[in-house]
């Protein structure tokens, strides 16, 4: 006769490592799961800057998950590598595209922890369109008002090969409702995409009409799912503000090798309450297509190690 033991559900994410740091604002909080290495929640003295998800189901629109080797689409996942043609899974079914990488799925090995850090590490192994093995590490450093998130890469293999990273986190700025908040990027080129969401070209988004979004726009105004090559501040840094009413904001920083900007909007975010609106501030190192295209693409050669970083803040 077999004993019933006692059994606790393990969450869809895997384990979820909980920091806290006291910092200059308060405590900052932020949990990170093992699948995808999802920034799940993050608060600054109680006040939510990401949108979060119940621990019992997957990342709603890939929230807050790394997107690696590359993040957003390869074109119906082809793509040439030394004059060799290449064919990844399709895993945006109704786009005929391979969307965000190979590790949304992954559980990520821990790495190392302290009560305000964690460093997760998930190797991208060769597979169907993909005949490199890289290793990936993404480390997330509670702050004063935030949280610094570094992502390192390693060619395992005996090749050269590519890559580009980027993050899906959902901006809050504290209990504002998202349809009330500006959205202000220092944006320099915006991607042109066709009815897939493929690029088709650039064009300027610094002449103040439709996705020039350097003066502020409206969250209640837009419907996006978009990318743009964004400037630089004078030191170096590149930001995404969101503004509620108050002048209350969340800040998205990117450093220098972190070109490339996503927004999305959605209205139907499954919300604890029902759907409701969010909208993704994704940063990335490429934007779509950049195995085809080239555009941000970096190459590392066996052994080689990159390394680069962004955060969100709330600003003093």
């Amino acid at each position: 006769m077999t004993t019933p033991t006692t059994h606790t559900p393990v969450p869809p994410t895997g384990e979820q490592y909980v920091l806290h740091h006291d910092g200059s604002h308060g405590p900052v909080e932020a949990v990170i799961t093992e699948v995808a290495a999802s920034l799940r929640s993050l608060t600054v003295d109680g006040h939510d800057l990401t949108q979060s998800y119940d621990d019992d189901r997957l990342p709603p629109f890939g929230c807050g998950i790394v997107l690696a080797p590359w993040p957003n689409r390869v074109r119906d996942g082809r793509w040439v590598h030394d004059g060799t043609p290449l064919q990844l899974d399709i895993t945006e079914v109704d786009k005929n595209n391979a969307i965000h990488g190979l590790l949304r799925n992954t559980p990520y090995r821990l790495v190392s922890r302290t009560a305000d850090s964690v460093t997760l590490g998930a190797a991208v192994v060769p597979q169907h369109g993909w005949p490199f093995r890289l290793w990936t590490t993404v480390t997330y450093q509670l702050t004063g008002n935030g949280v610094r998130v570094t992502h390192e890469v390693t060619n395992q293999g005996a090749e050269r090969a590519p890559f580009a990273v980027g993050a899906h986190p959902f901006i809050r700025v504290g209990s504002h409702d998202v349809e009330t908040l500006t959205l202000t990027a220092r944006t320099v080129e915006h991607v042109a995409v066709d009815d897939r969401l493929n690029p088709t070209g650039f064009e300027p988004a610094t002449d103040g009409g439709d996705w020039d979004l350097t003066g502020g726009r409206a969250i209640s105004s837009l419907a996006l799912d978009d990318a743009w090559k964004v400037g630089r501040d004078d030191d170096g840094m590149i930001r995404t503000v969101l503004t509620a009413p108050d002048g209350t904001e969340t800040e998205v920083w990117q450093d220098g090798d972190w070109e490339w900007l996503q927004i999305f909007i959605t209205r139907i975010f499954a919300g604890p309450d029902g759907p409701t609106t969010a909208v993704a501030i994704e940063p990335m190192t490429a934007p779509a297509d950049a195995l085809n295209s080239g555009v941000g693409l970096r190459w590392l050669e066996p052994g080689e190690v990159w390394s680069g970083g962004w955060g969100i803040c709330r600003p003093a």
